[in-house]
C-alpha cells in the first residue's frame, strides 16, 4: 500500500482447500510485512472463510501452496488499503515527489544529501527515493555504508533505507535497515536499487554509501586483487577509500600519501608557508633586540640595622699629626721616624681598620702621660730638641716595627704636642732602616 496506509483482506464465500492437520499440505499463509519471514498472521485450509485479515502497516504477504493428489474449488479474495491509525493525527498525506537517481562506474557514493542538493524535494517533504546503479558488463556490486543515522530508529514504518539485487520489486528486496546498525551487502547482480522511506517527521535520518564494482577472479590485467574473491579497477588502490572488503587497497599506500602530501604542499602552499615562516623569524629576532637593549633595574638590599659608627672611620678617616720626639739622638734619626710615621699613614688611609688606642691631646694630658711612661731624661731631652723641618723620604718596605703615635685632630697644635705613648705594632713587611736597636722599648 502507499505510505500511512494498511491493507484489508478478504476472502469471498467460495472457498475450499484441502484440509489437513496444521495444513501441512494445500494452504494458504499470510504474513505481516514484506517478506517471507515476517510475523505470520495465520495459515488456513479447509471448507470455513478464514476471516477478515488487516496488515499492520503498508506491505502484507500472501503465500498460496497445493500440492498435485487432492483437487478442490480454491479460494477468492480482495483487499482495500486503509488509513494507518499510526498517522492519523498527521493528516492524509501528500502526493509524494518523483525522486530517482541513475547511478554507474567502478566506483561511487550514494547519499541522502542528494534529494535537497539536486532539487528532489525539500526538506520538510516526505520521501520515497530510488537510486539505480549499474555496473560494468559482468561486473557485480558490493555496498558499504560510510554513514548511517535513523531519525526515529527501530520505526519502519517512518524511516528505512532497503537494498534491492535486480530490480525494485518486493521479492529482490536484499535488505532493510531502520534500526541503529546496519551492514554491508554483496550483491549477485549488476543493478542494485537503494530505497529510502521518510516522512515528514523523519527527514533528518541520513546515510551515505560506497557502491563498487567488481569482478570475480580470475583477476585481468587491469584490476586488482582484493583477496577476498573480488577483482577492483586499478585506479581505486590508494585512493583514501577501502573498496575493498577487507583494506587490502589501503594497506601499503603510506609512502604514496606521503609523496602526494609534500608535492601538495609545494606546489600549493610553499610560498604560503616561507612567508610565513619569515615573519614569525623576523618578529622572534626583534623580540630578542628589545629585551637585550632593554635597561634592566638593578635592586639592592637595604639593612635596616645599618650603624654609622662602624663606618664612620672607613668614609670618614681621621687625621693624624705627626709630633716631634725630643731624644739624645741626632736629627737624621727623627726624620727617619718621622718618613714611617708618614709611610703608616699612607698605609692607614689605604686600609679599612683604624687604630685609636690611644689620643694625642692637650698639653696637660700629654704630660701626665709621658710623666707615667718616659723617665726622667727623656723629658728633658724633648723639651731642649726643636722640632725640624721633615722631609718625606722613600724608605724600603721591608721594616718589621714601626712607631705609633696618637696625634691631635689640628695641624696648628703640633708644636704643643707631647708623647703620651709609644705602641710597637707588629707589620709584615716594614721594619726601621735606622738605629732601630736604639729606638724600639
Amino acid at each position: 500500500a502507499a505510505p500511512r496506509q494498511c491493507i484489508e483482506l478478504h476472502f469471498d464465500e467460495k472457498y475450499s482447500i484441502e484440509p489437513s492437520w496444521e495444513c501441512k499440505f494445500d494452504h494458504i499463509e499470510v504474513r505481516d510485512g514484506p517478506f517471507g519471514f515476517s510475523p505470520i498472521i495465520g495459515r488456513f485450509c479447509g471448507q470455513q472463510n478464514p476471516p477478515m485479515i488487516k496488515s499492520s502497516g503498508r506491505f502484507l504477504w500472501i503465500k498460496f501452496f497445493a500440492d498435485g493428489e487432492l483437487e478442490s474449488i480454491g479460494f477468492s479474495a480482495r483487499y482495500n488499503f486503509t488509513p494507518d491509525p499510526d498517522f492519523k493525527d498527521l493528516g492524509i498525506l501528500k502526493p509524494l515527489p518523483v525522486c530517482e537517481f541513475e547511478m554507474g562506474g567502478p566506483e561511487g557514493i550514494v547519499e541522502s544529501v542528494q534529494i535537497v542538493k539536486e532539487g528532489k524535494a525539500s526538506e520538510t517533504e516526505a520521501v520515497d527515493c530510488k537510486w539505480y546503479i549499474r555496473a560494468p558488463p559482468r561486473s557485480k556490486i558490493y555496498l558499504r555504508f560510510l554513514d548511517y543515522e535513523m531519525q526515529n530508529s527501530n520505526e519502519c514504518k517512518r524511516n528505512f533505507v532497503a537494498v534491492y539485487d535486480g530490480s525494485s520489486s518486493v521479492e529482490d528486496l536484499k535488505a532493510k535497515f531502520c534500526s541503529t546498525v546496519a551492514n554491508d551487502v554483496m550483491l549477485r547482480t549488476g543493478l542494485g536499487v537503494i530505497r529510502m522511506w521518510a516522512d515528514e517527521g523523519s527527514r533528518s535520518s541520513r546515510f551515505q554509501m560506497l557502491f563498487t564494482s567488481f569482478q570475480e577472479p580470475p583477476c585481468e590485467a587491469n584490476t586488482f586483487f582484493c583477496h577476498s574473491n573480488m577483482c577492483i579497477n586499478n585506479t581505486l588502490v590508494c585512493n583514501g577509500l577501502q573498496n575493498c572488503v577487507y583494506p587490502w587497497d589501503e594497506n601499503h599506500c603510506k609512502e604514496k600519501r606521503k609523496a602526494n602530501l609534500l608535492d601538495q604542499l609545494t606546489n600549493t602552499s610553499g610560498t604560503i608557508i616561507g612567508v610565513t615562516s619569515c615573519i614569525v623569524i623576523i618578529l622572534i629576532v626583534i623580540s630578542v633586540i628589545v629585551q637585550i637593549k632593554q635597561p634592566r633595574k638593578k635592586f639592592v638590599q637595604r639593612k635596616t640595622d645599618f650603624d654609622q659608627t662602624v663606618f664612620q672611620e672607613v668614609f670618614e678617616p681621621p687625621h693624624y699629626e705627626l709630633c716631634t720626639l725630643r731624644g739624645t739622638g741626632p736629627t737624621a734619626d727623627l726624620a727617619d721616624v718621622a718618613d714611617d710615621f708618614e709611610n703608616y699613614h699612607k698605609l692607614r688611609r689605604s686600609s679599612s681598620k683604624c687604630i685609636h688606642d690611644h689620643h694625642c691631646g692637650s698639653q696637660v694630658s700629654s704630660i701626665k702621660g709621658s710623666r707615667s711612661n718616659l723617665s726622667t731624661r727623656d723629658a728633658s731631652v724633648l723639651t731642649e730638641i726643636q722640632p725640624q723641618p721633615v722631609k718625606p723620604l722613600i724608605q724600603p718596605m721591608n721594616r718589621r716595627n714601626i712607631l705609633v703615635m696618637k696625634h691631635s685632630y689640628s695641624q696648628d697644635a703640633a708644636d704643643a704636642c707631647e708623647i703620651d705613648e709609644i705602641e710597637e705594632v707588629p707589620t709584615t713587611s716594614h721594619r726601621l732602616s735606622r738605629h732601630d736597636k736604639a729606638v724600639q722599648r
